[in-house]
């Protein structure tokens, strides 16, 4: 996150510290800022070790030197990626020399640090080199428990003698984590929980053992091709089976939690004890995804109360309290009222709103009151009687503070500055005395500011957002616009208009699209406007470069906007996209033979639709890692949106990009990497095939072992800039005529 682009003079230590704060993210995957369990302070990884800075005079200290990082056989400090204290505070937890799993580290070595003693102790000493996962210090000190070789492992802080918890953990049988897709739908990584008085731990475990293998080929490592198995389910095959247990840390012995249904025709997605109790809260989906259930389980016995449930004709969504991808995202519930309730949010009522729910059996009550959605927890001050979070009811490319009454009876209040027009976010101290606040627009440069939460006011007046927002500006190129389609349907979206642009002259368009619930496009954030695929200014080379949100992305426009699109990806959200377009060609300064659009994953498959199935509005597409078969990707993710495939097989194969093939007409840039493990490289090759058979000629550019993302590997990044930029130039000429 960049700061404010000026030179300043400081007058004093504390201000340095201030600037060096409001330079950095908020505490996410370990790196970063991270607040104190009390909220008067905030500590920091630096280089001069663990850094701890008090409120609100911003002083600092060092609170763990790099002499105390610094294992007894070595010269050199441990380089601590995230560190997190017990619950008294005696202790520390380092994560070190960390490995990435499919989306962020979450592999590693896990150290102790005696805060009394000075000792450093490494956990798990006999176990391989970083692979150690989500090490834990039981909330009484005594004990860590951690993850290896999908086994779940306790270990003695005075001892460091080391018990298996489970030992029957396999490739396929998967204790305390989870699998490919349980990571990258149900953003469920940290797969166990200590009990609140450590006798115990509950833990998932994923039985991926008729869960079919996907195999990619690795043809560049050696002479011999080399095959990398995946357990993947893909669309229509059954979700592997998921239990939660909870093992005694005496015996060893695990309970099975008695939730009812068929375990291989539901998923467990949420799990947590109880605050000051010995029970569990379960949250359980349909394999559709269209009923929730929250159920309270007896660990000693594993019975399971139903005391929630809610359908919806389309899916129900998860709401993800915190960063869904921090290494230790666990607080899977909102707990209220000392454990009694919980915070939940629901659309049921066509809006994304907060409810009050017991888990006492008592009537459930409605906090966020109105015409919009709720989009993220910020605070809950229950001494005063108010929840804080994130809405933009008037602006779906906006996010602002509001808060109103826990009680269900307030209004609706704004709490961010009125004249910052944009997008904020707030990072909260636990107990509400200050906060992060961070804020961009398309023009105003991201920067953040330490506040007293209470009353929002900076801690240091000189150098606040607003003090500074002329410092702060950046380029206004970006313009934000509203098209509305002949079917009545509103879209926002965003234009960037060539440099030295003159009325009189038309020009060539480029359409950057997602169009799934993945994600919107169309954010007032500083940034929005650019490509990063292509070298140089689109601006400044002659093209109108813009972004439509479409029915069905995850713009807060209520329930309907998002899931009127269920069972019609493919369909409704590419002729929301063509029939648009279609009003912005009859602009006097588009030119309607220079159409050009592209996309990345489910935004490459946009793009194929688009020129496939609109081939006299979009003459060139540059489509990146795309699906192209809806059948060929996992099951969580596709039959959420698109039903099961054994009730709804038409719907998949109209929404495929590989269906109407044979109607490209325009230009196309295919790529994909060979490697990718989240859209398989079969898509290009099935695509290549419909293609060739009806003598579509087109280019192609695979990237051998590139995964998803498409960055691995020397010269990469470059070269696929080059590619693109070279591509669209070619086929999509630019500048006025």
């Amino acid at each position: 996150m960049q700061f404010f682009n000026f030179k300043w003079r400081l007058k004093s230590t504390a201000i340095l510290l201030v600037f060096m704060v409001l330079s950095f993210l908020s505490y996410s995957q370990g790196g970063g800022l991270k607040w104190s369990k009390d909220g008067k302070s905030y500590y920091r990884i630096l280089k001069e070790g663990i850094v701890q800075y008090t409120l609100p005079s911003n002083d600092s200290k060092v609170l763990i030197s790099k002499e105390q990082l610094t294992p007894t056989d070595s010269n050199e400090p441990l380089s601590v990626s995230y560190f997190a204290f017990s619950k008294d505070e005696k202790k520390v937890l380092l994560f070190t020399n960390t490995k990435r799993v499919w989306r962020i580290n979450t592999k590693g070595d896990y150290w102790v640090l005696n805060m009394a003693t000075g000792t450093l102790q490494q956990l798990g000493k006999t176990m391989p080199e970083s692979s150690l996962m989500f090490a834990k210090i039981s909330p009484d000190g005594t004990h860590a428990a951690y993850v290896s070789g999908n086994n779940i492992y306790v270990e003695d802080l005075s001892t460091s003698k080391i018990k298996a918890l489970t030992t029957n953990g396999t490739e396929t049988l998967i204790n305390g984590t989870f699998d490919w897709v349980y990571e990258e739908e149900f953003a469920c990584r940290d797969g166990f929980r200590w009990s609140p008085d450590s006798k115990s731990i509950a833990y998932w475990q994923i039985d991926a053992s008729e869960t079919k293998t996907f195999y990619m080929i690795n043809n560049t490592d050696s002479i011999y091709s080399q095959l990398v198995p995946l357990e993947y389910p893909k669309v229509g095959e059954t979700p592997s089976a998921c239990k939660v247990g909870v093992v005694t840390i005496d015996d060893a012995k695990t309970t099975w939690m008695d939730v009812p249904g068929d375990a291989r025709q539901h998923y467990l997605v949420r799990m947590e004890f109880i605050p000051s109790t010995e029970k569990l809260l379960v949250q359980q989906l349909d394999r559709k995804q269209n009923q929730s259930k929250l159920f309270v389980s007896e660990p000693k016995t594993g019975a399971s109360k139903l005391i929630y449930e809610e359908t919806d004709k389309a899916w129900v969504d998860i709401y993800h309290p915190g960063n869904k991808y921090a290494i230790d995202f666990t607080n899977n519930f909102i707990w209220y009222n000392e454990g009694k309730n919980i915070l939940w949010t629901t659309e049921k009522d066509g809006w994304r709103h907060l409810y009050n729910v017991s888990l006492e059996g008592k009537k459930e009550q409605l906090i966020t009151n109105g015409n919009y959605d709720f989009i993220d927890l910020s605070y809950i001050d229950a001494k005063n009687g108010y929840v804080y979070f994130m809405a933009s009811p008037n602006n779906a490319t906006q996010s602002y503070l509001y808060k109103t009454k826990l009680n269900g009876k307030g209004k609706l209040e704004l709490v961010s500055p009125k004249n910052l027009q944009g997008t904020h976010g707030y990072d909260v101290s636990p107990t509400g005395a200050f906060a992060i606040h961070s804020f961009s627009n398309h023009y105003t440069k991201s920067a953040s500011e330490l506040i007293n939460f209470e009353n929002q006011q900076p801690i240091h007046v000189d150098y606040s957002i607003e003090a500074n927002l002329s410092k702060l500006e950046g380029s206004k190129t970006v313009e934000f616009f509203k098209v509305t389609t002949t079917e009545g349907v509103e879209m926002d979206g965003w234009m960037v208009k060539p440099t030295n642009f003159d009325a009189s002259k038309k020009y060539p368009v480029v359409f950057y699209v997602y169009s799934e619930p993945g994600t919107a496009t169309v954010k007032d954030t500083y940034g929005t406007g650019n490509n990063r695929n292509y070298m140089g200014s689109m601006a400044d080379d002659g093209y109108i470069y813009m972004s439509l949100d479409n029915r069905g992305t995850p713009a807060p426009k209520g329930r309907e906007w998002r899931k009127t699109i269920y069972r019609s990806i493919g369909r409704l959200n590419i002729k929301d996209q063509a029939i648009a377009a279609k009003e912005i060609l009859k602009w006097d300064f588009v030119d309607p033979e220079r159409v050009a659009v592209w996309g990345h994953s489910g935004g490459g498959s946009t793009t194929l639709n688009l020129l496939f199935q609109y081939p006299e509005i979009y003459k060139t597409g540059i489509s990146i890692a795309a699906i192209t078969n809806l059948l060929t990707y996992d099951n969580v993710y596709q039959e959420r949106y698109m039903g099961l495939p054994q009730e709804s097989l038409q719907d998949y194969v109209d929404g495929s990009p590989v269906t109407y093939a044979k109607n490209l007409k325009g230009n196309l840039l295919y790529i994909h990497g060979t490697g990718d493990d989240n859209v398989h490289y079969q898509n290009a090759e099935i695509l290549v095939n419909e293609l060739v058979k009806h003598n579509k000629q087109f280019q192609f550019m695979p990237y051998p072992n590139r995964t998803h993302g498409i960055r691995e590997g020397e010269g990469t990044t470059e070269h696929l800039r080059t590619l693109f930029t070279n591509y669209l130039k070619a086929y999509c000429p630019p500048g006025g005529r």
